[in-house]
């Protein structure tokens, strides 16, 4: 291809990335509530006996019939469908996510495998629902942090709402513990804090503002349909909590 053509195809493919940006920011959908980033100062810690633990959080007011018509399994398994579309947009197509029986795979432009996640976890009650996907290995993640132990995990929980009659809180937590990053081992924990974990954080405060449009996706698997299909929502923190507390006990010294 010669240097003319080479300078035309990239004002095409510029342009068609501009012509399908305006498209989507004219015809998404607007916003249904409000959303409220209320992530905590310190919300990522790095610990290099315990991994990465990184928390975005975010109150979404929503109208009170909007709220009872999303509190399903169908729509949980959909925001979690959400999440990996919006990572895909906010990236520009970079990044990509491969949809298999036993999990998924965040790929960069579709080929290198950057994180491969287990199959998700839901968990949902009244109250209370969780979808979580365990780490099981990929190019960003060093040799300790892979087989499971780490995750990435949605948690939403409902609240009433004092300031806001007719309207309910939808807390949203986006948790990623127990991460080992690759970078943070191979280079130094400088570069990843202000590459990576930075970008994460601003991706999933993306994420978060954008759930007051209540623009779900469509779930490729939708297994559930019923509250009452899933197992009561514990925090993947707490289960950890309380297996260590149960080992503890058990091997106690009986009098």
């Amino acid at each position: 291809m010669t240097p003319s053509a080479r300078l035309w195809a990239s004002v095409a493919g510029l342009l068609a990335l501009v012509t399908g940006t305006l498209a989507y920011l004219l015809n998404r959908p607007k916003r249904v509530g409000h959303a409220l980033i209320v992530t905590a100062r310190e919300h990522t810690v790095n610990d290099p006996k315990c991994g990465v633990r990184s928390v975005q959080e975010a109150d979404l007011i929503l109208p009170d019939d909007e709220v009872e018509r999303i509190w399903n399994p169908r729509h949980l398994e959909r925001l979690a469908r959400t999440y990996w579309r919006f990572l895909t947009r906010a990236t520009l197509g970079i990044v990509r996510i491969d949809y298999e029986v036993d999990g998924r795979q965040v790929k960069a432009f579709g080929l290198i495998p950057l994180l491969t996640f287990k199959e998700p976890e839901y968990e949902m009650d009244g109250q209370r629902g969780i979808v979580r996907w365990r780490i099981e290995r990929g190019i960003l993640v060093a040799k300790q942090g892979r087989g499971g132990a780490g995750y990435l995990e949605i948690d939403v929980q409902r609240r009433e709402s004092q300031d806001y009659p007719g309207s309910s809180i939808v807390h949203v937590e986006v948790e990623v513990a127990n991460f080992y990053p690759a970078i943070a081992s191979t280079i130094s924990r400088w570069v990843y804090e202000n590459t990576q974990s930075r970008i994460h954080v601003l991706v999933t405060h993306g994420f978060l503002r954008s759930l007051a449009r209540l623009d779900f996706a469509e779930s490729r698997v939708g297994r559930f349909k019923d509250i009452d299909d899933l197992p009561d929502p514990v925090p993947a923190r707490e289960q950890t909590e309380q297996q260590t507390a149960e080992r503890s006990g058990a091997g106690a010294v009986q009098p």
